[in-house]
């Protein structure tokens, strides 16, 4: 029998603490953990086509499972290939470990073949911990206090294994000088504020005239708290992007998505609210909160780090939302605001007649928010949701209807494109029998989503529901930044730099062994979802859209838009003009003249 080693020691390491899987690439300096994996047979070793897209899958993994997501890869390139996932766990707190192999020892200084300092390569994006190995005797110990601090503090960190201490006999525990035994294992505590806090924080919310909610990542699993204080205040909600799926947005007082991407109906919310009571939210988009000194404001967060640190608080509560909202509504009075709520119903009504109108609005060829918008009524309820960066991202805020305990998620923060792929992935890993749903724009899909399609390829078949739908928004421009250009700078659209290839999605999906369908036009659509969402086999829908539809931020001023428009009027050719036209549009949905 084979000498036990410490990567075998990893590997015990990983299963005490409930890991499932593992997302990685292998190579040279990895290969002692890729061993005993293989001779243990689990954790389950998923390999991604590159170590990116590993790392959004451990990312994702964390997301969908509420678990911690582990990583792994060789020193060098691997190493500097994990970084873009692992931003992405520490922009949008959440908990993963990545276990990073590295060259001998006794090489290290030399200038190595692939050495990299891999302690200060990963020194910011995981700050909150990062080791490297130097002794067989440390790597329990390290293991456990990286799963730890990942929890704790909910982001990423990092364990650096050079190959001779992977490859080394594994040690006993040892109760000697110089030694630390740890064990794994962490439960997660009751927090919630004092009560003078939280009888503080219900007088301020009370007293308000015109109360709106904000509701973020940090409220997933307090749904009926929110719900019984927006009802017991009168209340008008909106959720951050990441906030979406934690309520039923046909509630007729949820206003939608805030921010940029945002509606008309959370806009109009934020800038005539008196009384702010902000849950798990660190919604980045500060000029679409109400003005400073416009209202008072109460804040719920797990970590105190993030109360008012986008608004004006003066009540912070630390503690778990679900707790605390049940906390606050035992001294929380009722009060009477229907007059406030009826303002604020009505606006949810006017977005949804504006949501709609847009999306039935011509284009050339195929309206992309129609494409989003056709998914309502089809989505399963018992579907998981990845939606990728860029234009794609508008659509789903504004126009997807999430049934009640569908779970969406995507990479927010760092907003970092062609994560959709490797995050449906890690949903359908960990519940293989219920189908995805990944929306992505094309520029995300040559980024990434053509190489995890060959993942997807190899794996379908091991899934007791085998549905994994991929809908590409092909408008064959890279459109959140042409608008970008167009809004931020007054510039044209940049041709060079924004003109993608047009590929044929569905065709590369049946060279791989899957379904498609090219849709060119608005008639072909419904069919396209139904044969999508009835498939024996994943499937790809290339929606060929129109890249003249605007992101067109919701309320902006005429003088906050004319960079829009001067941009437009420096571009030539016909889709210069049919964006203006479908911008005028949508302007005047809004009430504005241009």
């Amino acid at each position: 029998m084979a000498e036990r080693t410490v990567s075998d020691l990893v590997v015990e390491r990983l299963t005490a603490w409930g890991v499932p899987r593992v997302f990685g690439y292998s190579g040279d300096g990895i290969d002692g953990v890729m061993g005993a994996l293989r001779r243990a047979g689990k954790p389950a070793f998923v390999q991604a086509r590159h170590e990116e897209t590993a790392a959004f899958m451990a990312v994702a993994h964390a997301k969908y499972t509420g678990g911690v997501g582990v990583c792994l890869s060789t020193q060098g390139p691997g190493a500097v290939h994990l970084l873009n996932g692992l931003y992405d766990a520490k922009l949008d707190s959440k908990p993963v470990v990545a276990i990073v192999g590295q060259q001998m020892s006794s090489v290290l200084g030399s200038a190595y073949q692939q050495e990299i300092d891999l302690v200060r390569l990963f020194g910011d994006v995981c700050a909150q911990f990062v080791q490297a190995a130097h002794t067989p005797e440390q790597v329990p110990m390290l293991l456990d206090r990286a799963f730890r601090t990942a929890l704790a503090t909910r982001s990423p960190t990092c364990v650096v294994l050079p190959h001779d201490v992977q490859t080394a006999p594994a040690p006993e525990p040892q109760r000697e000088h110089g030694v630390v035994v740890t064990g794994p294992g962490l439960r997660s505590a009751r927090i919630v504020p004092r009560p003078e806090d939280l009888r503080d924080a219900a007088e301020l919310l009370a007293a308000g005239e015109r109360v709106a909610i904000l509701v973020g990542q940090g409220a997933y699993g307090a749904a009926d708290e929110l719900v019984e204080v927006a009802e017991r205040l009168g209340a008008g909600v909106t959720a951050s992007l990441l906030g979406k799926p934690v309520l039923d947005e046909s509630l007729p007082f949820h206003t939608g998505v805030m921010g940029h991407l945002g509606t008309t109906a959370s806009a109009e919310l934020m800038n005539a609210c008196d009384t702010l009571l902000i849950v798990g939210s660190n919604d980045p988009w500060t000029e679409f909160y109400p003005e400073p000194g416009q209202a008072r404001a109460v804040q719920i967060d797990i970590d105190g780090r993030r109360l008012a640190v986008r608004y004006p608080v003066e009540v912070p509560l630390v503690g778990d939302a679900a707790e605390t909202l049940r906390e606050l509504l035992a001294v929380l009075k009722p009060r009477d605001n229907r007059d406030w709520r009826a303002t604020v119903e009505g606006w949810v009504r006017r977005w949804h007649g504006i949501a709609a109108a847009r999306a039935a609005a011509g284009a050339e060829p195929v309206n992309p928010q129609h494409v989003v918008r056709a998914l309502n009524g089809r989505l399963p309820d018992n579907a998981q949701v990845a939606v990728d960066v860029g234009s794609v991202t508008y659509w789903y805020a504004r126009h997807l209807r999430l049934p009640r305990g569908v779970p969406a998620h995507l990479c927010s923060t760092l907003a970092s494109m062609g994560c959709a792929l490797p995050y449906g992935l890690a949903a359908k890993l960990h519940a293989p029998d219920r189908p995805v749903v990944a929306l992505a724009g094309d520029g995300a899909m040559q980024m990434a989503g053509l190489a995890e399609l060959v993942t997807v390829a190899a794996r379908w078949r091991d899934w007791a529901d085998p549905r994994f739908v991929v809908c590409v928004l092909n408008n064959r421009d890279l459109a959140e930044v042409s608008w970008e250009q167009r809004e931020s700078e007054g510039e044209p659209r940049f041709v060079t730099s924004q003109e993608l290839p047009d590929v044929p999605y569905a065709q590369w999906a049946s060279l791989l062994g899957l379904g498609g369908a090219r849709v060119t036009t608005p008639e072909q659509l419904d069919a396209a979802w139904d044969e999508a969402l009835a498939a024996d086999r994943p499937f790809v829908i290339d929606a060929v859209t129109d890249p003249a539809i605007p992101l067109l931020p919701p309320l902006r001023t005429s003088e906050q838009i004319a960079p829009m428009y001067a941009g437009l009027a420096a571009e030539h050719g016909p889709l210069a003009r049919r964006a203006e036209e479908h911008l005028r549009r949508e302007r005047a949905d809004e009430g504005f003249d241009r």
